[in-house]
């Protein structure tokens, strides 16, 4: 009977992490999902930094450079100690609201749990 129940929580287990990865989305699928709370993933490919600008924001590019970037992570000035040490290459996954600007999906980083590098 032990065993039964070990099997069927170990099914349990493997279905959520299945689901888990299922609401995992390429930077290139953002743009169907505006609206939605997920977790876009993808290769950094640009980052500016605008220190002109109001706010400070930082503008880290995925998959594809600016001007005609598919996916966009904003960290904001004032969030930049909250959110850490952000990388500047490699691959990236951002989890939070998909929001729009000016044609192209991008997710606002707050804090340190709203992204990881993926092994």
């Amino acid at each position: 009977m032990n065993t039964v129940r070990f099997t069927a929580t170990g099914l349990f287990l493997y279905g959520c992490l299945l689901s888990l990865q299922a609401q995992t989305l390429s930077a290139r699928d953002a743009a169907a999902h505006i609206g939605e709370n997920k977790t876009v993933c993808g290769e950094i490919v640009s980052e500016h930094t605008a220190t002109s600008s109001h706010g400070t924001p930082t503008f880290i590019n995925v998959d594809q450079p600016y001007p005609h970037q598919v996916f966009t992570i904003l960290i904001w000035g004032d969030d930049g100690q909250k959110v850490g040490q952000f990388p500047t290459s490699g691959r990236v996954c951002a989890t939070g609201m998909i929001t729009e600007y000016h044609g192209s999906p991008e997710i606002v980083l707050r804090d340190s749990h709203s992204w990881n590098v993926p092994k």
